[in-house]
Order: C-alpha cells, then structure tokens, then sequence
C-alpha cells in the first residue's frame, strides 16, 4: 500500500486475538454475532480494505481504546467497533477539539487535536447519540473520571464550542467548551465500521 497503513503478519494475529478475546469475554455487547462472521468480514475484504481497517482498529487499540463490535448494520453487512473502554483512551488525551482551535491558541498548545487524530487514524468522533447508546450496550457508565469529545453541530462550532460528554452521578451529561480547551482528563473515542 505504501503509505504506512499496514501491519506486519505477527501485528495482525496479534490484534485477531486480541480481538476475539475481548469479543467472547463481552457477549453481552453484541447478542446473537458470531466472532466468525466477524473475523470473515474484517479479513475477508480486499487485501489493501482489510489492511487500512485492521490498521485502524490497532491504532485504536495502542491507543487505549479498547475496540469491540458493539452493533451490526444489516443493511451493508458492515459491523460497528466503537472504544469500550472504562475511561476515555489514554493515548488520546490533552487534545483540543479541531484543527481551528488548535490553530486560535497563542500560547500553551496541545500537541494534537481529535478531530485530526481520528482522521488520521481512520476512525470517526461519536456522536452524542453514539455516546449515549454504547453506555447502555456496555451495560456500565464510561468516563467516570474522564470526558470525552463528540462530534458537535456545526451551529454550535460556527459559534466557537464544541461538546464533551461524560458520566456522573448514573447519568450521561453533554457539555460545552471552548473547542481550543484541552485537559488532562479530556480525550475522544471512536468509532469504525468494518
């Protein structure tokens, strides 16, 4: 492929199992999916689709993010992995929202931004709703300690916010920041569909 996006044959085996084994130790996230099928999907396309996507989903697991299939789109026969883990990933924190913001800081910039990052690493911000939905799949609240950014309406950006979410109190709660804000505890999941 040329363009770094590829795994070695030990790095991809590595990430299969590692796959399959967070699959089978959480059914409880994807009722009535068979590993199989999955493994067929991801490994079964076109040489250079399967190396960019299992690419993306290593990255999203050097990252922290702890990727799992959390739904299945029948209609494309795609399956959806989104970050599973507890808080939002550590190799994805201290990061403002976009470009733009990264760009409107005079002094103490981060060194990235998630809207880049995710580009970069072939994965998408989730949504509110997305954020929403995995915490009732994951049957636990995420980002106790931690938030985590989602994709905000342009309406909201245009006006120079952007959003995070993150749970207190048994609760889902959405806020509002600065988009050029970044924090320690502050980072962003992701989602793919395979």
């Amino acid at each position: 492929m040329g363009n770094n996006k590829e795994l070695s044959p030990d790095q991809r085996e590595e990430l299969i199992r590692t796959l399959k084994a967070r699959f089978e130790e959480n059914m409880n996230r994807h009722n009535g999916l068979e590993w199989a099928k999955v493994q067929s999907r991801v490994l079964g396309m076109d040489l250079e689709s399967s190396g960019e996507k299992l690419w993306s989903l290593n990255e999203m697991e050097r990252t922290g993010g702890e990727p799992d299939v959390v739904g299945h789109d029948k209609n494309t026969g795609e399956y959806i992995f989104q970050d599973c883990s507890a808080e939002s990933p550590k190799g994805r924190r201290s990061v403002c929202y976009d470009r733009e913001a990264l760009e409107s800081r005079k002094e103490y910039k981060p060194e990235n931004n998630a809207i880049d990052m995710a580009a970069a690493m072939g994965i998408e911000l989730l949504t509110e709703e997305q954020y929403r939905e995995l915490s009732r799949v994951l049957g636990r609240n995420i980002d106790t300690k931690t938030s985590s950014w989602v994709k905000t309406p342009s309406g909201i950006r245009k006006l120079g916010g952007a959003l995070f979410c993150d749970h207190r109190y048994d609760h889902v709660f959405v806020y509002h920041n600065g988009a050029e804000s970044y924090y320690a505890a502050r980072g962003f999941r992701g989602s793919l569909r395979v």
